[in-house]
C-alpha cells in the first residue's frame, strides 16, 4: 500500500497557452505523503503553439513519467483513460453593434419561426373557433384570447427552458441543456479518437 500511487484523469482541463500542464491539474492523486508533493508537481506536458488548442493527455504517459521519475512506485488508475486540455486564449468583450446584430437577428428569427408555424397549423381560425365555443360570440380577433394565449406561450418557454435571463428556476437540466451535454459528449469522444496519437496504430506491410 506505501508503494501504490493512484491517479484518477480529469476529464477536462481549461489551461492558458503560456503555461506547463503538472500532474496536479490534470489527474486527482493519492500517494504516499513523501513523494506526493513531488507527483503532484510533475510536469507531464509543455504547451507549444503546434499543439493548437486542443491536447490530449493518455495515461500511459503519465504512468511512464512517474516510474521514470521515482522508479519502483506501482500505479493505479481510475476513471477515464485521458484528459483533454483546452488552451484558452484571452476572449474580447463583444462590441455593441455587434451584440445588437445578433439580437436583432434571433429575435425576428424567432418570430418569423412562430408566426410561420402558426400561419401553417391555421392558428387563427382555431382561436377563432375556440373562442365562439366559450363565449358564444363570433369575433374575427378575440384579442382576450390571442393575448393570454401569447402570455402563456412565453411563460411555457421559460419553464421548458428552465431559465429566466440568467437565473435557473431550479436544479433540474432543460432539454437544451442536455441536447448541449450530449453534444459536448460526442465532440469529447471524436477528439479523443482523432488528436489521441496513442490511440491509433498504422501497421504497414514490407
Amino acid at each position: 500500500m506505501e508503494k501504490t500511487i493512484y491517479i484518477r484523469m480529469r476529464h477536462r482541463l481549461h489551461i492558458s497557452s503560456d503555461e506547463n500542464v503538472i500532474l496536479k491539474d490534470a489527474a486527482q492523486i493519492i500517494a504516499p505523503e513523501s513523494v506526493l508533493k513531488k507527483i503532484e508537481n510533475l510536469k507531464i506536458h509543455q504547451l507549444t503553439e503546434a499543439d493548437g488548442n486542443i491536447v490530449i493527455i493518455d495515461v500511459m504517459k503519465v504512468i511512464k513519467q512517474i516510474t521514470e521519475e521515482l522508479g519502483d512506485f506501482e500505479v493505479q488508475t481510475i476513471g477515464p483513460p485521458q484528459t483533454i486540455i483546452e488552451v484558452v486564449t484571452k476572449k474580447k468583450g463583444a462590441s455593441m453593434p455587434f451584440f445588437l446584430l445578433i439580437w436583432f437577428l434571433l429575435f425576428f428569427g424567432s418570430a418569423m419561426t412562430l408566426m410561420n408555424f402558426h400561419d401553417d397549423v391555421s392558428m387563427k381560425s382555431v382561436q377563432e373557433k375556440i373562442y365562439t365555443i366559450i363565449t358564444g360570440e363570433k369575433d374575427e380577433k378575440p384579442l382576450l384570447f390571442q393575448i393570454s394565449y401569447s402570455i402563456g406561450l412565453g411563460l411555457g418557454m421559460i419553464l421548458f427552458f428552465n431559465h429566466v435571463f440568467k437565473k435557473r428556476i431550479n436544479d433540474e437540466p432543460s432539454p437544451l441543456e442536455v441536447e448541449m451535454f450530449n453534444y459536448q459528449m460526442d465532440l469529447d469522444n471524436y477528439v479523443i479518437l482523432h488528436e489521441n496519437k496513442e490511440s491509433m496504430k498504422h501497421v504497414h506491410d514490407d
